[in-house]
């Protein structure tokens, strides 16, 4: 089991809804100290909060976070990207290498570049965040860049486990961010998806599944094909 009280604490995307409220909640847990990174980094008005330039999908910028906060006992790797309308064939080369170096290169270069870091500390954790489209494929880029995070952190957890860092992924269906403002569906609370993904790590939890979407996503995975797209029914093959 894990605790946030003294960790020093890094949140990739922290200016964003949910990354905000990862900043927030360690410090309510206990954390001493949190990275608050994004490309454009503010001023959280906060002793506790050191405001750190990051961009995700620069390897240069990944190498001076890691020299910068060589202090880090928690990575939540929280930033990613999406497109504006589904599929895989119908975007341009720069959003779909936009999508696979923020949702995945970006988060695994981090852990690798922390892993040396984390490895030296007590009870050290990276935290994966997913999505329930991990599993379902209508996300188009979106979902392939996210299935494919879900499949490296299950890697980073098996390697990293014998050095004692803790490897956490959690999935959500819709959260009520800017990222999801096209959509009419439900969608969760960024602070109840935050806590609920803080609880389970101090739970000592691998996996979160954070909504009813992504527990319903998960169960389906050994059913047949069709019963995840029934719109394959109607495909003629």
């Amino acid at each position: 089991m894990s605790s946030f009280n003294q960790a020093v604490v890094l949140v990739t995307g922290a200016n964003g809804g949910i990354g905000t409220h990862f900043v927030h909640e360690a410090l309510e847990r206990g954390a001493g100290k949190v990275y608050a990174t994004a490309r454009n980094p503010r001023d959280w008005e906060d002793d506790r909060i050191v405001s750190l330039a990051l961009d995700v999908t620069d390897p240069a910028s990944i190498e001076a976070a890691a020299q910068a906060a060589g202090d880090v006992t928690v990575l939540i790797n929280n930033a990613g990207a999406g497109v504006a309308t589904p599929g895989i064939l119908s975007h341009t080369d720069a959003e779909i290498r936009n999508n696979v170096a923020t949702n995945f290169l970006g988060p695994l270069f981090l852990a690798r570049a922390f892993a040396p870091i984390l490895s030296a500390k007590a009870k050290p954790v990276i935290i994966d965040i997913h999505s329930a489209m991990s599993w379902y494929a209508v996300g188009g880029i979106y979902s392939a860049t996210k299935a494919a995070l879900w499949s490296a952190t299950n890697s980073l957890r098996l390697e990293l486990a014998p050095k004692g860092v803790h490897v956490v992924g959690a999935h959500v269906g819709y959260v009520d961010t800017a990222m999801a403002g096209n959509t009419t569906d439900p969608k969760m609370d960024p602070a109840d998806f935050v806590r609920t993904v803080m609880d389970g790590v101090e739970a000592g939890a691998y996996e979160v599944l954070a909504d009813e979407t992504s527990m319903q996503l998960k169960a389906q995975l050994s059913a047949p094909i069709e019963g995840m797209y029934p719109q394959l029914a109607n495909t003629g093959a």
